[in-house]
């Protein structure tokens, strides 16, 4: 059993001042009133938390599936709650929910996590619940539209802190399941970019913008993505330099079909495929099992889906 987290009087009070001061000084300048007593409450709750740490995890000693499926609940809750928020304040309380998912998956997954997997096993958990939310405002007001979408994020959501579980196990020891989350990591990161590639060409802004964003949009996912194929300790060269090139092909991909007469979802549809072929490719290189079957299977795909892009657009105005 691991050994429970304890923390001395003194730096409990410290940590709880330290939050509620800096929060609440924070949200005063930087944030609309409402919100600002919004984030005083929660500094204040986080502060009670602290301070009454050591009895809250004897009573609260959850299992790590216990731990996932609370989360997936507060998270598809709180999905809920931010379409409630007032349209001013929504991405305050997306960038919120945002944060605390970060929190969430930290702590549920705290006895495995160390050196450069505290960042990585974030990234998808945290970019699914800001994607999702985001996706959400696009979608007709039905509400057995609404339904569905709430209960595939909550399974969603299990099913991908099931897969960082493994990842972050698998960076110390060797785990069967390793292929099976790599694969179902893979699917994860492509359907968070076409969420976010899907909300970004919504607003429908200057190519040279839409490019900007998709490139900051990318750089986590691909990062991610890449390291999980060897799960090293530390960013390495490879690693960044792989991250970086596919971001910029993307970022490129998305300045030049935002000139092409293209519906929102086929523009979207187009750079998830570029991720699919290039972030594939990447994955298979980096395990030595890039083969010229596997090229050839990837860029079939590819070439298919830039034909349907051609056939789809609009050219005759």
């Amino acid at each position: 059993m691991p050994k429970r987290f304890k923390l001395s009087a003194r730096a409990k009070y410290l940590i709880s001042g330290s939050v509620l001061i800096i929060g609440s000084g924070l949200s005063y300048f930087f944030l609309p009133k409402l919100f600002h007593y919004y984030v005083t409450a929660l500094c204040v709750l986080a502060s009670v938390i602290v301070v009454l740490w050591d009895r809250i995890s004897t009573v609260f000693d959850f299992s790590k599936r216990k731990k996932f499926v609370l989360i997936s609940a507060l998270l598809s809750v709180g999905l809920l709650a931010v379409q409630a928020v007032n349209d001013d304040y929504r991405y305050y309380a997306i960038a919120a929910l945002s944060l605390l998912t970060a929190g969430l998956t930290a702590w549920s997954l705290k006895e495995d996590l160390h050196k450069i997997s505290w960042v990585m096993a974030l990234i998808l958990p945290t970019l699914f619940t800001a994607s999702t939310n985001l996706f959400y405002f696009l979608l007709p007001e039905k509400l057995l539209v609404r339904i569905v979408l709430l209960t595939l994020f909550g399974i969603g959501m299990y099913a991908l802190l099931l897969t960082e579980n493994i990842f972050t196990v698998a960076a110390i020891r060797t785990i069967q399941l390793l292929r099976a989350a790599q694969a179902l990591g893979f699917v994860f990161s492509l359907l968070i970019a076409f969420l976010l590639f899907d909300t970004i060409f919504s607003f429908r802004l200057e190519p040279w913008l839409n490019a900007l964003l998709i490139f900051t949009a990318s750089v986590p996912i691909i990062l991610q993505g890449v390291w999980s194929s060897n799960l090293e300790e530390t960013l390495t060269k490879e690693i960044v330099s792989y991250t970086l090139v596919l971001s910029w092909v993307l970022g490129q991909s998305a300045f030049l079909i935002s000139m092409w007469p293209v519906t929102i979802i086929i523009a979207s549809l187009f750079l998830v495929t570029i991720l699919y072929v290039g972030l594939g490719i990447m994955q298979q290189a980096l395990v030595g099992r890039l083969f010229r079957q596997t090229v050839r299977e990837y860029l079939q795909v590819g070439v298919v889906v830039f034909l349907i892009v051609l056939f789809a657009a609009r050219w005759g105005g």
